[in-house]
């Protein structure tokens, strides 16, 4: 009654009590602070005189069936703490000075405001999400003090609970009770058009078609293999649970979603592992690898986001140098290698490891160990490499033992790279993985309910299957590429990496590791273990009227023939960057985000490398460079070309503002940096230069360099965080006024 009788955004009803007994009943609002006033305004009047019929009698109190609805008295309106807001058992309401995990109900249209808002107040939200048609639910890891201040600061928040359902509650399901659960999935599902879909291609043991929810989206013909004798069945299981994350993601979360599910990608499976005990040859890896990749490419001509979920620990120590199979993979990505000329897109696992169960708790020393470094082929320049976080950190009631990794940080079985030398940043993002659980009985172990859920090659006597590791996040990292690719088919290869990697960020878990003023060496860390970040689907697809991103897709010619003869750098491509200039100006030293995303798929030369360094492995390096403020276009041409004459080195001083700097920056094949700065100051910079330094190519011994064009993806992003700016609107009306190359998504 008091919400209906007060605009929405005065007063919004979350919680009612009816009376009992003696006790009135309640009711749980948020209330801005005008609505506060408002409500006092309305039983003050009903206090006060009472009005005057026309007859001169007495009338009815003002505000009468308001004020009386809640007891009559101002003495009725009090601050409510969360406890008004708990739903769990009264027992189970944490106490305060730990950050704990908490199940939050918001209301649908406030997750976006919750989202991003509430890590300002202490509160990380998770990434998984359970959809309801009155509610949405999140999970929240914060002490109840810094829930509480953002509860009472964003509103939208209905209620709060103990998370209770994990992996473990249906993985210890009986069969049949496993059985229904599936039918009722099946029942809410719909699969997208083949001839639409971005396919998700398995390189692993197999496929099961038996599953139900996976046959929809598996055509029989569809499931090939490198050597055809081993056959096409997944007998092991370990690729039909990679299925299931590729369609479905966590199937925790969409077992209690209730309304419909959209599963648009779909499968392709090549089996590139026998089911023998031995496996392949050590020296065949990146052969039966390119046969897979071979089979499926000779069956149809597709859109296909491959996943390679296999490591080897034989290379290592490799430190970053490359191997044969991780050169392979960066020729498959090239289009050096396979039976079709064609820039393929390859995500490759980091590799898991056992070494991080002895560190009594504290696994991260362990973690950043040489004796953890991430797996051949997962150093390998083209491909995106998946490592592995967890947010996986709540206990069903009267589970003994702690969860090894607290909410946000690595997964306990994610290997990193420990490598300082110049090569690639790897991994390039993390995805959940799953955490360990520590008990009285060390060393720690996997746990059900610390896991994610997917599809078991056993069905129909299991069901379901709770795993992990980077394999898991390898294959929640491809549904969301194939996903994102889907919505943008015309994008090419490497510019979908761009759009994925360049969406990631660091949470506030990771970055609690920093100092209070990182410099450039402190993030190293950061990079080593988590890569960019955990990538965000609604950053890499947005592009609103605070936040832009602007997707160049383009060729360039890096190298030439002098007319001495000698082989030197060719072009640049120098970009008019369609600034908001007006927009910005109008900022004045309001901060504004610029990220800058720069991929290209290289051609590996490993025999170069083997003799000693990154600009012999690859047949060109690409860089990025911003023209400075006050600076003139002839100036900053001057300094670029200075760089570009570099043979070996940046040559180029640009401490101006990037966060990550040149030295993180200039490695591997994407580029990745941003910069702070006031939006007046961005006005001036809206020229951006793309230029080759040293590559293999410009090797006599290499053939005509003129003839060798690359392609390359550009993403700039502009974030103007919470400033009411409309850079999207000026930014389309300089786009339609201008010919280029430079397109919006």
């Amino acid at each position: 009654m008091i919400a209906e009788r007060f605009n929405v955004s005065d007063l919004q009803l979350l919680r009612f009590e009816a009376p009992r007994g003696d006790d009135p009943g309640r009711v749980t609002v948020f209330a801005t602070e005008s609505g506060i006033e408002k409500l006092r305004d309305k039983i003050n009047a009903f206090q006060g005189e009472l009005p005057k019929k026309k007859d001169g009698s007495d009338g009815r109190p003002k505000n009468a069936d308001l004020a009386q609805s809640i007891s009559g008295t101002i003495n009725a309106i009090v601050e409510a703490g969360l406890q008004r807001l708990w739903r769990s058992p009264l027992g189970q309401f944490p106490s305060d000075g730990q950050a704990v995990p908490w199940e939050v109900w918001l209301e649908p249209d406030q997750v976006a405001n919750f989202r991003g808002n509430a890590p300002e107040y202490g509160v990380a939200v998770g990434t998984d999400q359970i959809d309801f048609p009155e509610d949405a639910i999140v999970v929240a890891t914060a002490t109840r003090t810094a829930l509480a201040l953002a509860v009472r600061r964003l509103g939208g928040v209905r209620a709060l609970a103990v998370p209770t359902i994990t992996a473990e509650h249906f993985d210890e399901m009986e069969p049949e009770e496993q059985a229904d659960w599936v039918d009722s999935l099946l029942e809410r599902t719909s699969f997208g058009p083949p001839e639409q879909a971005t396919y998700v291609t398995l390189l692993d043991r197999g496929v099961s078609r038996a599953h139900p929810l996976i046959a929809p989206a598996l055509n029989v013909a569809d499931r090939h293999a490198s050597d055809p004798g081993w056959g096409v069945e997944d007998n092991h299981g370990h690729g039909t649970q990679l299925a299931g994350l590729s369609l479905y993601g966590d199937l925790v979360i969409a077992l209690q979603n209730t309304g419909p599910i959209a599963v648009t990608n779909r499968l392709e499976s090549a089996k590139i592992i026998p089911d023998t005990t031995l496996g392949n040859p050590h020296h065949l890896l990146g052969t039966v690898t390119r046969r897979g990749v071979d089979a499926v490419e000779a069956a149809a001509d597709r859109r296909r986001t491959y996943v390679l979920a296999n490591t080897t620990g034989q290379d290592t120590p490799h430190s970053g140098a490359p191997t044969s199979w991780s050169s392979e993979l960066d020729q498959l990505c090239a289009g050096a290698s396979g039976i079709t000329s064609q820039q393929r897109l390859i995500l490759v696992s980091a590799g898991n490891s056992d070494n991080n169960r002895y560190g009594a708790g504290n696994y991260l020393p362990a973690a950043d160990h040489p004796d953890n470094e991430i797996e051949s082929p997962a150093q390998a320049w083209n491909p995106i490499c998946v490592g592995a976080f967890t947010e996986k950190s709540v206990l069903p009631v009267g589970t003994l033992g702690t969860p090894v990794a607290p909410s946000g940080d690595l997964s306990p079985s994610s290997r990193t790279a420990s490598w300082t030398s110049p090569w690639p940043i790897k991994p390039d993002v993390v995805m959940e993985g799953g955490n360990w659980l520590l008990d009285s009985m060390p060393p720690p172990l996997g746990h059900a309910a610390l896991s994610v859920l997917t599809t078991d090659r056993g069905y129909p006597l299991r069901s379901f299957a709770a795993v992990g590791d980077t394999s898991a996040a390898t294959a929640l990292a491809a549904r969301q590429v194939a996903q994102l690719w889907s919505e943008y088919p015309s994008l090419w290869p490497e510019t979908v990496r761009a759009l994925f990697v360049g969406s990631a960020r660091w949470n506030a878990q990771m970055r609690s590791h920093l100092p209070n003023s990182p410099n450039y060496g402190d993030y190293s860390r950061l990079f080593r273990r988590y890569g960019y970040g955990v990538p965000d689907m609604e950053r890499a697809r947005r592009s609103a009227s605070n936040a832009l991103t602007l997707v160049v897709q383009d060729k360039i010619v890096p190298y030439k023939v002098s007319d001495s003869g000698g082989i030197i750098n060719n072009e640049m491509r120098l970009f008019d960057l369609p600034w908001p200039i007006e927009a910005l100006r109008g900022l004045g030293a309001s901060p504004v985000t610029l990220r800058v995303s720069l991929s290209s798929f290289i051609a590996p030369n490993p025999a170069e490398a083997a003799r000693g360094g990154r600009y012999r492995y690859a047949s060109h390096n690409l860089r990025f460079h911003l023209k400075r403020p006050g600076e003139s276009q002839a100036v900053f041409l001057s300094r670029i070309n200075a760089a570009a004459d570099d043979t070996e080195e940046e040559g180029v001083d640009e401490n101006d503002g990037w966060t990550f700097g040149p030295n993180r920056r200039a490695v591997g094949s994407l580029h990745i940096d941003e910069l702070t700065c006031h939006a007046s100051d961005l006005a001036q910079r809206n020229l951006l230069a793309v230029h080759p330094v040293t590559g293999w190519w410009k090797n006599k011994s290499a053939g005509d360099p003129s003839e060798k064009s690359v392609r390359f993806a550009l993403v700039v992003e502009i974030d103007a965080e919470e400033l009411e700016a409309e850079l999207y609107a000026e930014v389309e009306v300089v786009i339609a006024n201008r010919l280029g190359t430079v397109v919006m998504t």
